[in-house]
């Protein structure tokens, strides 16, 4: 019988080996400071490819400049940026990976020089600079900005888009209450606070018609803030504008002490996908085929995505397969090793 971890997903005509995926997880590796990719980025993904992961998210990739969280960031602000990105997609898909990139900006978690801008003037913690609130004509600047990275990203050749509404960066400050203290149309109730992502979708929809993800953070941990439950609304409001999978993360709006342990964001996605009938991706401290196995047979998310296991161990999923008694056909190159 196939393990479901190792069953083909497809979407929008996309389809996807398998259920394994990639977290997007910050390289802060452009030595130049230009957002430009380098040789670490072409190793680091193509490996993971040869190590048969069916979707592998690229890094939080800028779309301005001062969106980036650190100036050692991807960007896809240029134009300029689109070769190297193209090459990495190439090295990806051509073992057999599909591409997909996390679109990004970093709001008041940004430590790049200059002004750096988010829905209200209210710093994360002392150690960060307090932001510039955002004016309207800002904001429309940077909806444009996500478009115009929707557009990069086709050109360079990835197959999914992931919006970033997580971990305390840019689109998660307007949703959470903890952050956006705004008095006029993206502030306030539930519905303002959304318009911001609302927009993006809605700009990024007009030009990309394929796979597209929003990864957020389910819950806040901070009293008044954000929880899983108030989530349903705003996953049902992403379906009907055509994203097709929320990625279920958790935190980072403001400083909290989470209590973290092996499946500890499962819920949140099981939540979501059960309330608001939309397909998720489970995320935190997943490490064994097993545990993958075990949520997607149960109905609690639809992918398994996986971040610092696939740092530790970029062929991950033989090690799955084997645990779970199936067989994936390795590379030639490396057949004797998986006899």
């Amino acid at each position: 019988m196939m393990a479901m971890l190792f069953s083909p997903l497809t979407i929008r005509g996309v389809e996807f080996k398998n259920r394994i995926v990639m977290a997007p997880m910050c390289m802060y590796s452009c030595e130049q400071k230009d957002g430009q990719v380098e040789d670490w980025h072409k190793i680091h993904y193509a490996s993971r490819a040869v190590g048969q992961v069916g979707l592998i998210l690229v890094e939080a990739t800028a779309v301005q400049p001062e969106g980036r969280i650190s100036d050692k960031d991807l960007g896809i602000w240029s134009d300029d940026h689109i070769d190297g990105l193209s090459e990495v997609v190439r090295l990806m898909q051509q073992h057999g990976a599909k591409a997909g990139i996390q679109l990004a900006h970093a709001g008041r978690k940004s430590t790049v020089e200059g002004t750096i801008h988010a829905p209200s003037a209210l710093r994360f913690n002392e150690q960060y600079k307090t932001p510039v609130e955002m004016t309207i004509s800002a904001i429309q600047t940077t909806v444009h900005a996500f478009k115009e990275a929707a557009i990069r990203s086709k050109k360079a050749g990835f197959d999914v888009i992931e919006l970033h509404g997580a971990h305390g960066y840019l689109i998660n400050e307007f949703l959470s209450p903890l952050t956006n203290k705004r008095d006029d149309q993206y502030g306030g109730s539930s519905e303002n606070r959304y318009r911001f992502l609302r927009e993006i979708i809605d700009a990024v929809r007009s030009v990309w018609d394929g796979p597209l993800f929003v990864r957020i953070s389910a819950e806040d941990y901070a009293e008044n803030g954000m929880n899983t439950s108030q989530y349903v609304e705003m996953a049902r409001w992403m379906k009907s504008q055509g994203v097709d999978l929320i990625d279920v993360s958790s935190g980072g709006v403001v400083p909290a002490k989470i209590d973290t342990y092996p499946g500890y964001q499962v819920n949140f996605a099981e939540q979501l996908k059960k309330e608001a009938q939309i397909p998720t991706g489970a995320v935190g401290l997943l490490t064994s085929g097993l545990q993958a196995e075990e949520l997607l047979k149960n109905g609690r998310a639809d992918v398994v995505l996986l971040a610092r296991e696939l740092l530790r161990n970029p062929y991950w999923a033989y090690s799955a397969a084997k645990e779970l008694g199936y067989n994936i056909e390795a590379p030639t190159q490396y057949d004797r090793g998986w006899i």
